[in-house]
């Protein structure tokens, strides 16, 4: 089993929630690229455990650790091979899921195409806690793509039914970073409010709550990707489903389109002030026959709850003869994991979007 993904730029993510630590390994850097190391901190610490009520009380500290690839502060052509150690587990939290599999987890299906080997403790590989080595290479690859006028953002787009207000159709990057300072990323404070009460609602319930992203690349040129199986939106999706709990991805207005008629779907064409050819609306998300059309391209991410809940739930007992049960999970969990998500969204698009940017030789 390998969890790799890439062109030109090649990912590689590995470890377990609670082994002895996690990382990634990433081919193809540009040498010569800063690495902002107190940049790229304040990114991951936005996906950390423990930093208000409405996530896991689970927290550390999430250091990478270079053991190549980076010289001086800077990348050297060759693998940069990040590790990041895993300092805070109570494994015996899940010492009955092996027998007893989470509804709507990985235990059941890892358990039979494992034959019960793999390492499921704090859901090994399936776990979030692989989106930390994640965070740290889309870091690394945001922060490449800003020196080229590339920008990645995302907000919390909804959580339940409470729905923050959509990104500007042309944003200044300046969004992005404002986004990112707010304990819960939204556009729309009042919005925020209500979202965090929902959660907090979910949690005293015993139960939780599912959300939604929405994600912005602004100043990718007009012409990236291929047609069909190799467009950008492939591409993207493919990355996306890997994030745990990723289960829809809609481009643009997404499934909306098929409500509409052509005239109100399709983006008129237009000349700029500046002599550039540009599109008058953006219901398309700057993506046209899976290649860019030079608009920002515009996207949304559904996250269903987190299945770890501490309401009693139905399940079956695997050890001897497999039996009807019911399960009680202790251990520590986010009553929403979509908030948490959002600058993973962000560090799989901008791997992404560096890829096809080196692959079609753009950069």
């Amino acid at each position: 089993m390998a969890s790799s993904f890439g062109e030109r730029l090649r990912v590689s993510v590995f470890g377990e929630s609670h082994g002895n630590g996690i990382g990634a390994l990433i081919e193809g850097l540009p040498a010569g690229e800063v690495i902002d190391t107190d940049a790229l901190m304040r990114f991951m610490e936005r996906r950390q455990g423990g930093r208000n009520s409405l996530s896991t009380a689970r927290k550390e500290p999430d250091i990478p650790q270079f053991t190549s690839g980076v010289l001086n502060g800077k990348t050297n052509g060759f693998p940069l091979l990040l590790e990041i150690a895993n300092t805070n587990v109570r494994s015996g939290d899940y010492a009955n899921l092996m027998q007893k599999p989470r509804p709507s987890h990985a235990d059941y299906t890892a358990y039979m195409k494992w034959h019960g080997d793999a390492d499921m403790r704090g859901g090994g590989h399936f776990s979030g806690r692989l989106t930390a080595p994640l965070c740290a290479a889309g870091g690394i690859a945001k922060q490449i793509l800003a020196r080229h006028g590339i920008f990645v953002g995302a907000h919390l787009w909804s959580v339940g039914n409470v729905q923050d207000v959509p990104f500007p159709m042309l944003p200044d990057p300046q969004i992005f970073d404002d986004i990112a300072e707010k304990a819960l990323p939204v556009l729309d404070d009042a919005a925020g409010a209500r979202m965090t009460q929902a959660v907090l609602e979910a949690r005293e319930s015993l139960d939780s709550i599912g959300g939604s992203i929405e994600c912005m690349v602004t100043g990718l040129p007009v012409g990236l990707g291929d047609p069909m199986f190799d467009g950008i939106e492939n591409r993207l999706a493919r990355v996306l489903f890997g994030i745990p709990a990723v289960k829809g991805v809609e481009f643009g207005d997404g499934f909306a389109l098929s409500e509409m008629r052509g005239s109100q779907a399709n983006d008129p064409f237009c000349v700029t002030e500046n002599g550039e050819i540009a599109t008058k609306t953006n219901h398309n998300g700057g993506i046209l026959g899976g290649i860019t059309n030079g608009m920002p391209v515009r996207f949304r991410v559904g996250i269903k709850p987190t299945p770890s809940i501490a309401l009693p739930q139905e399940t079956v007992d695997l050890s001897g003869n497999p039996q009807n049960a019911t399960l009680e999970i202790k251990g520590r969990h986010d009553p929403c994991i979509a908030q948490r998500a959002v600058p993973v969204v962000e560090a799989a698009t901008a791997l992404v979007a560096l890829d096809v940017l080196l692959t079609d030789g753009k950069l």
